[in-house]
């Protein structure tokens, strides 16, 4: 038997996550926004199923796909 992980985050997980969200575009370009797009990365890898693997690429592609809906 298989047990899954829930896909659901504890709602300060994702309360912290639209926080980052909001300053990674108030950041400036580069290392700033890097630095928050690798702390929810780190965040998020909790709630991660074993075979899913998040990169830095991913968080910034999930910030870019969320902007509008802020």
């Amino acid at each position: 038997m298989v047990v899954k992980k829930s896909l659901e985050l504890p709602t300060a997980v994702a309360r912290a996550f639209i926080r980052d969200i909001q300053a990674y575009f108030r950041a400036e370009p580069g290392t700033k926004q890097d630095l928050i797009a690798i702390r929810q990365l780190h965040a998020l890898r909790e709630f991660q199923r074993p075979r899913e693997k998040l990169r830095l690429d991913d968080m910034v592609g999930m910030f870019l796909q969320m902007k509008d809906d802020l």
